[in-house]
């Protein structure tokens, strides 16, 4: 069974999401690289610029959009492919099958019936984890 695991906000303005976050006490990562503009986290929060979001890992994310995407852990990388194919037996809309991402991890992304972005993923494999992509929008 898949358990809340957080929620990933792509977002418009990468320094003033950090700074509202901190500001109410989440701790936000810093990474120092070209990254910095485009990712950032904290444990049950990640922030993520629109170019990132849907050049790298939801490229159903509309250009330039803002918003929320709800993110949830499976058990392993096999519940992640039985749960995105029962959503969409149900009727859910498919937005990235699943595949191995770069982090290591087994992920998949549906629809809700409301519209909103849900992803899925297995725990991290490091021998399954390969270099991030390189920004294409840095």
């Amino acid at each position: 069974m898949a358990r809340f695991k957080g929620a990933n906000i792509v977002v418009r303005d990468m320094a003033a999401m950090v700074g509202f976050y901190r500001r109410i006490g989440v701790e936000v990562s810093e990474t120092g690289t070209v990254w910095d503009d485009h990712h950032r986290n904290s444990e049950a929060i990640d922030l993520d610029s629109a170019a990132f979001a849907s050049a790298v890992w939801d490229p159903a994310w509309p250009e330039g959009a803002t918003g929320i995407v709800l993110s949830f852990l499976c058990e392993s990388r096999d519940e992640v492919d039985a749960l995105h194919d029962e959503l969409v037996a149900g009727g859910s809309e498919s937005l990235h099958a699943p595949h191995d991402a770069f982090w290591g991890a087994r992920y998949a992304i549906v629809r809700d019936p409301d519209g909103n972005h849900v992803g899925f993923q297995s725990p991290r494999d490091d021998a399954m984890a390969v270099r991030p992509p390189d920004p294409p929008f840095a």
